[in-house]
């Protein structure tokens, strides 16, 4: 079982101004690969905070999934706070993000996402729409598990081509 966490970034969903759908619609897919969401919350747009949160629940959790914040807006600021709080950065996963959702968008190439460990935890950057977080889980939801596993010491050898579930 992987424990997860989903942070939400919205400055109105923060302030119950605006539903989150993006952070429900998070909860309901990593069910497919066997996580258990433990910890979820909507937060605004502020960096220190976001920083915070992100070491707390890597702390808590096997995998912290954050949604909102990778854009181009000044208020965007979830991959700058998760680049200063993780120790590796994992770019092929934002990369692998943005690819598939080229096939969809080119707009996708706009976002910042970003995806690292810290400890023990996984950290990926999701962008803000459901119909973008299914997109994004679409093409990196099978790694998820690999990943963590590696991520806590498996010595399993990864060389196989198998995926490990």
């Amino acid at each position: 079982m992987i424990r997860a966490a989903v942070i939400t970034m919205s400055d109105k969903g923060s302030r119950g101004e605006r539903e989150d759908l993006s952070g429900p619609a998070i909860k309901e897919i990593v069910k497919g690969i066997g996580a258990r969401v433990d910890f979820y919350e909507v937060i605004p747009d502020e960096k220190e905070l976001i920083k915070e949160k992100l070491i707390e629940y890597s702390l808590l959790a096997d995998l912290v999934l954050t949604t909102g914040g990778t854009g181009l807006s000044p208020r965007d600021v979830t991959p700058d706070a998760t680049l200063e709080v993780i120790d590796r950065e994992i770019p092929g996963i934002g990369e692998a993000m943005r690819a598939g959702g080229m096939k969809k968008t080119p707009r996708s190439m706009l976002s910042r996402a970003v995806a690292g460990v810290r400890g023990n935890a996984l950290i990926i950057n999701m962008p803000g729409s459901p119909k973008a977080i299914r997109e994004c889980l679409e093409v990196i939801l099978e790694v998820i598990p690999h990943a963590v596993e590696k991520i806590k010491g498996c010595a399993a050898d990864c060389g196989n081509g198998e995926i490990t579930r």
